[in-house]
């Protein structure tokens, strides 16, 4: 059998490693969101350019109409949607998608 106090530095122990490693698990989401938003905005801005060579115009509006528009004319099978702690915008005027780290 084991002694309270064997029982004890097994959970402290235990407790300081789970300290250790579960920052590195939300560290590596963080990355994976970062690369998905950086990839999407990327594409994104590739086929706005792609619309304005066809158009003569950039998409107007805002987003969620850009992106329709995009979809719409066949240049996006579907908008992405932003990854946890993002969100996306798109200036009409330069053509230029961005992201937002909320």
């Amino acid at each position: 059998a084991f002694t309270l106090i064997e029982i004890l530095i097994v959970v402290i122990l235990l407790g300081i490693l789970a300290s250790v490693v579960v920052p590195q698990f939300v560290d590596s989401a963080d990355t994976v969101n970062e690369g998905k938003a950086l990839t999407d905005i990327s594409t994104l801005n590739s086929v706005v350019e792609h619309y304005r060579v066809k158009n003569g115009a950039y998409p107007t509006g805002v987003y969620a109409v850009a992106a329709e528009t995009l979809s719409a004319a066949d240049f996006i099978q579907e908008a992405p949607s932003a990854p946890s702690g993002y969100t996306y915008s798109y200036n009409a005027t330069t053509g230029r998608f961005s992201q937002v780290k909320n």
